[in-house]
């Protein structure tokens, strides 16, 4: 007999067998497949603790065409547009983990502090990965400023056990939800959920797309590169972004990773594939989740822009704290 989801009850459809979700063509990090890594893996030394740039704080809020990204670590960033303020995968505690005392540690402080974000009017959550969904954090926000929380199916039930009083709206691969006039959309992705040890795939996965009056705007998450087919398929629906955020860490070794997470390349061919106006890099340089050195995202960023022929201030590399207006 199927375990029951702990989280979700739906009918089954195109990515819900009626128990786990899934993307067909791919079928996620198997345990056999982690035990093998857990063996063999070399991971390059990271530094204990990195201190970020000093930057001024991003303003409060922004309004007509204009529109703010501060990178704040990982796949944590906020987006300043039309007057509202967008937090990404808000991750602020110290480990990636269930535990406090064990786990991935960062390595560097938010580049912005919990305490000094501006008011925050939407949050969107894109898996339940400890990295993503940091329910101190939300907890945190979601007292302050009880906004909107938009996810993917299935991860309203582990929200809501840090108590948030905000409105928690979830959605399905494609579906969307209209936020104070932004149109927010869950996208497909490469990529998996687990939180705990008997509920794999019980959560529903996704990046974002948020059509503003200021321009298109994705939120890339945590996903593999696949065929490339994804990003294409956002850029026949939506246009050309004026703004992606493209993930390039957590990548080695490539055997185990490359279904789960593009490398620095792969960012590249999705930056193009998307024809984006601009990229910003994320999911990097943060907390060591994979085998490669801190450094080497970047690193093999830069490289890849080059191979490409993308000029660097279309896909940028910016600090933890700094902010870029998009041009």
């Amino acid at each position: 007999m199927a375990r029951r989801n702990r989280y979700y009850s739906g009918p089954v459809s195109g990515n819900f067998d009626g128990t786990r979700f899934f993307i067909e063509g791919h079928s996620g990090a198997r345990t056999r497949e982690v035990i093998k890594w857990n063996l063999t893996s070399s991971p390059k030394r990271w530094p204990r603790r990195l201190n970020n740039g000093k930057y001024p704080l991003p303003p409060q809020r922004v309004t007509g065409s204009d529109i703010l990204c501060t990178w704040v670590g990982q796949a944590t960033a906020l987006i300043q547009v039309q007057g509202l303020n967008i937090i990404t995968d808000p991750f602020f505690s110290k480990r990636a983990s269930p535990l406090r005392w064990l786990g991935p540690q960062r390595v560097r402080p938010p580049g912005i502090a919990l305490a000094d974000l501006p008011p925050i009017d939407i949050v969107l959550v894109s898996h339940n990965h400890y990295d993503h969904m940091d329910l101190p954090a939300l907890r945190h926000i979601a007292k302050r400023w009880a906004p909107r929380i938009v996810t993917p199916l299935g991860n309203a039930a582990i929200i809501r056990r840090c108590r948030a009083k905000s409105d928690i709206t979830e959605l399905d691969w494609w579906q969307t939800v209209t936020v104070s006039g932004f149109n927010i959309t869950a996208t497909p992705t490469f990529h998996w959920s687990k939180r705990g040890l008997r509920d794999r795939n019980h959560a529903l996965w996704s990046a974002f797309g948020i059509e503003t009056g200021a321009g298109f705007i994705y939120f890339g998450a945590d996903t593999g590169y696949g065929d490339g087919s994804t990003f294409r398929d956002i850029r026949q629906r939506f246009g050309t972004p004026r703004l992606s955020l493209l993930p390039i860490g957590a990548y080695e070794p490539r055997w185990f990773m490359k279904q789960e997470h593009m490398n620095p390349d792969d960012a590249v061919r999705a930056h193009l594939d998307l024809e984006s106006a601009t990229s910003i890099a994320i999911h990097h340089s943060t907390v060591r989740l994979t085998d490669e050195a801190i450094d080497a995202p970047t690193q093999a960023h830069r490289e890849a822009l080059q191979r490409h022929d993308v000029p660097k201030d279309r896909f940028r590399l910016i600090e933890a704290g700094e902010t870029l207006s998009v041009p």
